[in-house]
């Protein structure tokens, strides 16, 4: 799936400015389409802030009330975050803004070694990419990796964030949701067979009840990540709001630039991304480390989350976590206007993705998860989730048409070996 240059944008003008009278129906004015785009993104990024100060304050009783109900109400709250999150994933891959910021909140998959305990049996003790594989910043109050020495005696936001992606390495993700992820969790040692992380409430205890050793600083951690998540939300949130850069930029050239954003988002989401990286690679490899929230179990609700994200996008319409709904002038106008049966054809495809990945969550919540799923030797669990990587495809074909029938031309997708050179996938 790769294209190369985008035609400038005089070529689009007539079908994001005034409706075109050739076609069967008036297209939507451009500015409308990206306002409302603009609109979806904000509502989808404050709702995340919104469930992200929910699981802050679930995450503070846990620290200053440790127990078992108080570790199970903050994973539940967790899980109650993602939704909204993983439905603004599609504003990723044609949006400067978003794509420099993304990976501080949803960076995967992490070496958890740099932040905690691990099981070395499992786990390994050294890599020879990522000089910090098992640095344990909760353990070690001063660090040592490659040549640098980090005093880590405190741990606040401004450590974790000297730390994210430190040397350079991707897999050093010591913020998002995934670090904290990992905190509530802890390793899942289930391989693909069922469970997920089983992290004892005593690692957060006070006292003789501590576990696993430096409870204290543990929640330290915690509370950073978590504080820092909510933060860069919030940051994130703002920039879709009426004076937001976000907004203004996707706003420019009558709505063309962000026609291009929107595009790119939903193909490259579709394809590389959620039908690659993080479905296909996984099956390919039937490895359960290339489950997306492979601590907590939930890819399946993820993945669901981010097709949905697709569909709401170019259906210009979202169902905010308060049962609200924004919804305005859309993609799916403007492409009804050039081409009906284009149209139709990708409202299809887009509720087959959705409904594979529906059918994931229902085996998910019928007890067989998403690692159990691409275990080698699970025909109807390998066949469940590559039902799900070929309506992405499917979908991305027809995405790519969009382009041609709004007057585009060359809007580059991600690609991705698992789905271009599976023979070189080992």
């Amino acid at each position: 799936m790769k294209f190369t240059k985008i035609l400038g944008t005089a070529a689009i003008m007539g079908v994001l400015g005034a409706p075109m009278a050739h076609t069967a129906h008036a297209a939507p004015n451009g500015d409308a389409v990206m306002k409302n785009y603009a609109d979806i993104a904000h509502a989808g990024y404050s709702d995340a802030v919104s469930t992200a100060k929910t699981l802050e304050a679930a995450v503070d009783n846990l620290i200053d009330n440790p127990s078992e109900e108080a570790l199970k109400k903050a994973r539940a709250a967790w899980i109650a975050a993602r939704p909204s999150y993983q439905q603004t994933e599609v504003f990723r891959f044609g949006n400067p803004i978003v794509d420099d910021w993304e990976g501080k909140v949803n960076a995967w998959p992490l070496d958890e070694g740099l932040i905690d305990y691990v099981d070395g049996d499992l786990y390994g003790s050294e890599s020879e990419e990522n000089p910090a594989y098992t640095a344990n910043v909760i353990a070690n109050p001063e660090l040592k990796i490659g040549s640098d020495t980090i005093d880590a005696s405190t741990i606040n936001a401004d450590l974790l964030e000297q730390l994210h992606e430190i040397d350079g390495v991707d897999a050093n993700v010591a913020t998002g949701y995934h670090a904290i992820e990992f905190l509530l969790w802890g390793q899942d040692l289930n391989g693909t067979g069922p469970g997920a992380g089983n992290r004892p409430w005593t690692d957060y205890a006070k006292g003789d009840e501590c576990t696993n050793a430096n409870c204290d600083r543990r929640g330290d951690y915690l509370k950073a990540a978590t504080d820092l998540l909510v933060s860069d939300l919030t940051w994130m949130s703002e920039q879709w709001a009426d004076d937001g850069d976000a907004r203004k930029n996707v706003m420019q050239d009558n709505g063309a630039t962000g026609l291009t954003a929107e595009i790119t988002g939903m193909g490259s989401l579709s394809y590389g991304e959620l039908g690659g990286e993080r479905t296909k690679l996984g099956l390919l490899l039937h490895d359960p480390e290339e489950s997306h929230d492979c601590f907590s179990d939930n890819t399946h609700n993820s993945h669901f989350y981010d097709a949905l994200g697709i569909q709401n996008v170019y259906l210009g319409k979202y169902t905010r976590t308060d049962g609200s709904v924004v919804e305005g002038p859309s993609l799916s106008g403007l492409v009804a206007a050039s081409n009906a049966d284009l149209d139709k054809e990708i409202k299809t495809k887009l509720a087959a993705s959705v409904a594979a990945g529906q059918a994931m969550v229902d085996r998910a919540n019928n007890g067989e998860h998403f690692d159990q799923m691409i275990a080698a030797g699970n025909e109807e669990g390998n066949a469940a989730v590559q039902k799900f990587v070929d309506a992405l495809v499917d979908q991305t074909k027809s995405i790519e048409q969009v382009v041609g029938a709004i007057g585009l031309e060359g809007i580059s997708f991600e690609g991705s070996d698992s789905l271009d050179n599976p023979d070189a996938i080992n």
